[in-house]
């Protein structure tokens, strides 16, 4: 019997709607699945209030971690084949519940020496929290074997619009009835019982070697190096932003809204004035970056991580 554990933290449901297609093909006699939701003791409201929505900017970007549930003795008390783990982006970071779960003790024991994949819901920018993951991972002497991650399809702009309306309203429809869906569509995540396939071969003949290059070839980690440069770009100036208005106070001190309104003021700035800034250096210098761009996406793609 090959024990499998899935753990993730979800607001909309859309990341366990992942997680479920991604692992249908495991549901067999010789595998046993458990799952740990990771619950904050303070809950993230659904829908979010704007000011809560950027009032977690500081501490998601940081990576500072919250109070969350202890996963079950029963849970704890079993060794694991493998984990998967569900990753949401928040401000270009491990979401906070997610990282409070990593720099837990109970990931400690659970992680020590196991096989872990993780699958990734995001609107699209996801690289650098990847990266963040995975050095955590490796903290825990955890064996990354495998990633996921599946994204929402629109244009930028057109995705921003439509998260946040998602994220305040509480609505996954066509805003105004023009604009798509938003988040992952819903053909996109009942597609994603493909990876499960070679995740189950790899699982029962306990050899995961190879299961990112097989992934990969069903598009599992599909990188944007513009994306990655946005990402990048992004985390210089977050981490600016992030450590500023930490000075000014914890979450819900009134003494840090005034700078909370004006990162959102910059965020607009950011995603339409800097982000098409950095789309047209991308292409005034991809043919002589060519090569390098190749490499990265290669990297960003796999489950290796270097400083």
């Amino acid at each position: 019997m090959k024990e499998v554990l899935v753990v993730y933290y979800s607001q909309t449901g859309q990341l366990r709607s992942i997680i479920d297609s991604v692992i249908s093909p495991l549901q067999q006699e010789s595998i046993n699945i458990t799952y740990h939701q990771i619950l904050p003791k303070t809950p993230y409201g659904f829908p979010w209030k704007k000011e809560r929505f950027f009032d977690v900017f500081p501490e998601a970007f940081l990576q500072i971690p919250t109070e969350i549930n202890t996963p079950d003795a029963s849970v704890l008390s079993r060794k694991y084949d493998l984990v998967i783990l569900g990753h949401q982006v928040w401000y270009l970071s491990p979401s906070i519940p997610l990282n409070s779960f990593l720099t837990s003790e109970a990931a400690k024991t659970l992680l020590n020496d196991t096989p872990v994949i993780t699958v990734i819901g995001v609107r699209n920018m996801w690289a650098m929290s990847q990266e963040k993951v995975k050095k955590i991972l490796i903290g825990l002497n955890a064996k990354l074997v495998g990633n996921i991650a599946l994204v929402d399809k629109s244009p930028n702009h057109v995705s921003v619009i439509t998260i946040v309306y998602w994220m305040l309203q509480g609505k996954k429809d066509r805003m105004w009835g023009i604009f798509p869906k938003p988040g992952v569509s819903e053909n996109t995540i009942a597609s994603a019982d493909k990876f499960g396939h070679p995740i189950k071969e790899a699982l029962m003949a306990s050899d995961f070697s190879t299961l990112q290059e097989k992934l990969n070839d069903l598009n599992a980690s599909k990188i944007s190096n513009l994306l990655v440069q946005m990402d990048k770009r992004g985390n210089l100036l977050f981490s600016k932003w992030a450590n500023l208005i930490r000075k000014k106070g914890n979450q819900g001190d009134p003494a840090r809204k005034k700078w909370l309104r004006l990162f959102n003021y910059y965020l607009i700035f950011a995603i339409w004035i800097i982000a098409p800034i950095v789309f047209i250096v991308f292409l005034l210098t991809y043919i002589p970056m060519y090569r390098k761009i190749q490499r990265e996406n290669k990297y960003y793609a796999s489950v290796d991580y270097k400083e």
